[in-house]
Order: structure tokens, then sequence, then C-alpha cells
């Protein structure tokens, strides 16, 4: 199982980031890793929700690879991760982190 990729999060559109993650706490045993007006990065047990403002964030899934340069130049955020987004086959948006980016929160 050590060979497969690890899926890092799903990201989901919202129209308010804060009523969202309260929302989300209430119902659910998830620790914010991060909120802004614009996002926030829920923890669960077995993956990340982001949840976005889509005019500031695509709907996406996140994958953590140590190839991510092989699919595009990558963009630090303010997070410090690196990533470039893609298109799937059928136009879903991936976003391809690479590996050596990814803060300890995570």
């Amino acid at each position: 199982m050590s060979n497969l990729n690890t899926i890092d999060h799903i990201a989901i559109p919202v129209t308010d980031v804060a009523a969202s993650v309260a929302w989300y706490r209430e119902h659910f045993q998830c620790e914010v890793k991060y909120e802004d007006d614009t996002w926030a990065l829920l923890a669960f047990a077995n993956i990340h929700l982001a949840l976005v403002i889509p005019a500031q964030h695509p709907t996406h899934i996140g994958f953590v690879t140590a190839e991510a340069e092989k699919f595009g130049a990558l963009k630090t955020h303010r997070d410090g991760t690196r990533s470039c987004y893609v298109n799937d086959p059928s136009g879903n948006s991936i976003e391809m982190l690479a590996a050596d980016s990814m803060p300890s929160y995570r």
C-alpha cells in the first residue's frame, strides 16, 4: 500500500467560510487547521476538507506527489505549499501538491 499516492484534501465551494466552519464543527469531530475569509482547512481522521469561496479557489481534489512539477510550474501559496492545477480528462480540477512543501500542520 505504500506505493499509493495521497489525497491530501477535497475542496468544496461555500458561500460563507466562517458559517461553514461552524456548521462542520458542530456536526463532526474535526480540527480547524487554517481559516481566513476565502478558505478554511479542516482536518478529519483520514483526510482534509477545504472550504473555498469559488471566486478565489476552484473546487478540486488535492493530491500530494513528489512529481508535481511534471504537471506544470508550481506556485507557492501563503501556507507554504507549492502546487499547480490541472484538469483530468473529464474537466475536473486537480491540485498537484509538491510533497516536499507540505507544512507540518498537515
